[in-house]
């Protein structure tokens, strides 16, 4: 009430104002002329009250801001708690950090292993830790010694020995303990190989000669327990340790092609972004090529396979058996005796031809609302055109979802490393009826565990703790995995309401571009942030709650997979096809929501229902906008992301010397060519989501029109000429500026 008084005071005062967003403001709010005539409302009060607009879904709104505030109060407390160089240090079995700077391992940056055969014991998987005891080093060996060999090298030289007690737990003036003793006491490796640091972990240095493998030139050793062992029992010792050191040498050449091959890639994505802009501008003129073609090429291969089987029935003819069903044959696992039967390639011809009546069809009696769509994609990239600001906003869309996913990470390790070292009792067979109890280091060689559990440690497993805090850290991890979802969401639900409410100032202006706001894009974004906060977050909640339910049931199909049966995977997996749906469906009429959201102003429910009966009165508009849409997005991305990964390939492979000179030695081409194609169909997505948020905006803007104008002068159509022409009714015009 009221606007339109003030849109009236406005026009005459204010010749600057766009006749568009007057003329679109008489079909939203009714006119109240009385309320500025009788005094009630001066033309600044009107005005005021029209530029503030209303706040929507407040309640929504300071719910969200209430979990903002106490996700920063867990980020600030996790921080408090928890320690990151338990994740970037390695512990020993004492639970004491390697590495770490004013403590005694300042100078021991490595992790150690007494006895690497030991970590192929089953409880390695369960634990996660290796039955044996860990120390920090400053360096890993580098030769085979044996402590019995030490003891005998002792008598002659004791610089064996000054070399080999560095990788016992604490320094001994000489080897004078039995082996046995050693084992017992556990002070001493028995015996050390060649190792080298990965990971900050000391691990074999594996080699390969003529397909045999070595560590330290060596195939067979001695373990110093007096068994002979070999190079493929350590490597499969070490591989339970740490699965990924087969990939250390792959790891360094990769780095080294991208050390190589980074400026090539950037090159490659600068060129896919300008691709991606010269696609979305140039539709205007081939949308309607593109869709055609497209659409003439399916028909025709339709057409040969109608032939083809037609080809392949007729060469049966007269063939032994041929004139058999496939009822005759029942079922067979050489699918190729299927193709052997007239039935088969009949049926085959019969369904190919209805599919090709059915598109014929549909081509037909559809063709005005194809072009309607066809007109709409090239409207949406006219509007680009204008407004060439928007395809700059998926940038600020990056930054803040980088935002959200590097404090969300850092959280969770906080919280992930809150507490203090928790040690359990391991035992190398699992034998003990004591394994994975809470035990304490600094006693536990004289407690009743390690009499009757030989060979058992009390070993570092985790950090933890028995407070109140402590005990919620889980509940702690979930409540930061739903808020971040929750603000993932809302992130791109406040990009889509920008984008659509700066789409909408266009497609509303009689006169392009000069009714057009300036910084429309700026404008609907302080918009979006300031009045429809909690709307957006509304929306984003609904799919928050979706999403978590989905990771829960990926979580539980995970832990229980070895437990379910044939009945309980089939519902699983009905629920995982139910909420994969649900969670499509709420996103395209969320999608929906925020465009009359950004047009109208009404609250979040308001704008869904509205949307949704007005994409239910024109449903096969809908349905062929979508998939019209759909295909000339997908095969933009395809085209960009083809063109930049054929010239990378070429680049890459030296097949442009005569043009250019691309990196040399790579060891895999194929590293930097995936880069480039995955981060040109990134690039080209990026772009893509603007202009598909365009037409979804232009779509809307043109069903209301329709819906609400007749075309006369009292109340013209706002749509383009080409749509004018598109739909040929005499009677529409616009109205002349």
């Amino acid at each position: 009430m009221g606007m339109q008084a003030c849109l009236c005071v406005l026009s005459k005062t204010s010749p600057k104002l766009s006749n568009g967003v007057i003329q679109h403001c008489k079909f939203t709010l009714m006119a109240s002329k009385q309320l500025i005539t009788k005094g009630l409302l001066s033309a600044r009060q009107c005005c005021a009250f029209w530029a503030a607009g209303s706040c929507t879904d407040v309640l929504c709104c300071i719910i969200f801001i209430l979990f903002i505030i106490a996700y920063i109060l867990l980020g600030l407390v996790a921080w408090v708690h928890g320690d990151p160089r338990r994740v970037a240090y390695p512990t020993d079995s004492k639970g004491h950090f390697c590495g770490q700077k004013g403590t005694p391992n300042e100078n021991k940056t490595i992790l150690f292993y007494f006895n690497l055969f030991s970590c192929t014991s089953p409880s390695v998987v369960v634990n996660l830790q290796c039955p044996t005891t860990q120390i920090c080093v400053s360096k890993c060996p580098e030769k085979f010694l044996t402590y019995m060999e030490i003891q005998f090298m002792y008598r002659t030289n004791k610089h064996y020995w000054m070399y080999y007690s560095q990788f016992c737990k604490s320094p001994f003036v000489k080897p004078a303990k039995t082996v046995t003793q050693v084992l017992l006491d556990d002070d001493c490796p028995i015996a050390i190989f060649p190792s080298k640091p990965f990971l900050q972990r000391c691990f074999p240095d594996f080699t390969t000669k003529n397909g045999t493998l070595t560590v330290g030139n060596k195939t067979i050793f001695e373990d110093g327990s007096g068994k002979k062992r070999n190079a493929i029992e350590l490597r499969r010792a070490a591989n339970r340790v740490n699965k990924i050191l087969d990939a250390r040498a792959i790891g360094m050449k990769v780095f080294e092609d991208y050390a190589t091959t980074w400026y090539w890639i950037l090159i490659g994505l600068t060129i896919a972004m300008l691709l991606s802009w010269l696609f979305v501008i140039l539709l205007r003129f081939t949308a309607g090529f593109l869709f055609w073609v497209f659409m003439v090429g399916v028909i025709g291969i339709i057409g040969y396979g109608i032939w083809h089987c037609y080809q392949e029935h007729s060469n049966l003819q007269g063939r032994p058996n041929s004139h058999l069903t496939i009822y005759d044959i029942g079922f067979q696992t050489d699918i190729s005796m299927y193709f052997q039967l007239k039935q088969t390639w009949f049926a085959f011809m019969i369904i190919l031809c209805l599919l090709e009546v059915f598109i014929i069809l549909m081509l037909i009696f559809l063709r005005e609302r194809i072009r309607i769509s066809i007109a709409l994609l090239k409207e949406g990239s006219k509007a680009i055109g204008y407004l060439p600001t928007t395809l700059i906003y998926p940038v600020l869309t990056f930054i803040f979802l980088s935002i959200c996913i590097a404090y969300w990470a850092v959280t969770a390790i906080y919280l992930a490393t809150s507490g203090v070292p928790i040690y359990k009792v391991i035992s190398p067979e699992r034998t003990c009826k004591h394994e994975n109890t809470t035990c304490n280091p600094e006693i536990f060689n004289t407690t009743e565990i390690a009499r009757v559990c030989p060979g058992a440690q009390c070993n570092f497993a985790f950090y933890g703790g028995k407070s109140l805090y402590h005990q919620y850290v889980p509940t702690f991890q979930m409540f930061n995995l739903f808020v971040f979802l929750w603000l993932i969401n809302f992130i791109i639900a406040l990009g889509q309401c920008a984008l659509a409410g700066a789409f909408a100032s266009y497609y509303w202006a009689l006169k392009k571009p000069d009714d057009i706001p300036q910084y429309p894009v700026f404008t609907a974004f302080g918009r979006a942030i300031r009045y429809h906060t909690g709307s957006l977050a509304f929306g984003s909640l609904i799919l928050a709650l979706i999403q978590m339910f989905k990771l829960v049931l990926e979580y539980l199909d995970h832990r229980l997979k070895e437990a379910q049966n044939n009945i309980s995977k089939f519902l699983q997996c009905c629920l995982k096809c139910c909420f994969w749906c649900l969670e499509k469906m709420v996103k395209f009429f969320n999608r929906n929501a925020y465009v009359m959201i950004a047009i109208y102003g009404k609250n979040f429910c308001r704008s869904a229902r509205d949307a949704f009966n007005l994409l239910m009165r024109n449903v096969l508009k809908v349905a062929v906008m979508d998939k019209v849409t759909d295909f000339v997005l997908i095969l933009g991305k395809i085209l960009v992301a083809g063109f930049i990964g054929v010239l990378a390939f070429l680049l890459f492979t030296h097949r442009l010397p005569m043009m250019i000179e691309g990196p040399t030695s790579l060891n895999y081409y194929w590293v930097p060519l995936l880069t480039v194609i995955i981060g040109s169909y990134l690039v080209a997505h990026g772009f893509f989501s603007v202009y598909a948020m365009c037409i979804d905006t232009i779509f809307i803007c043109f069903l209301e029109d329709i819906e609400r104008n007749d075309g006369s002068a009292e109340r013209p159509y706002y749509m383009s000429q080409s749509l004018l022409k598109i739909l040929n009714e005499p009677s529409m015009q616009t109205k002349k500026h």
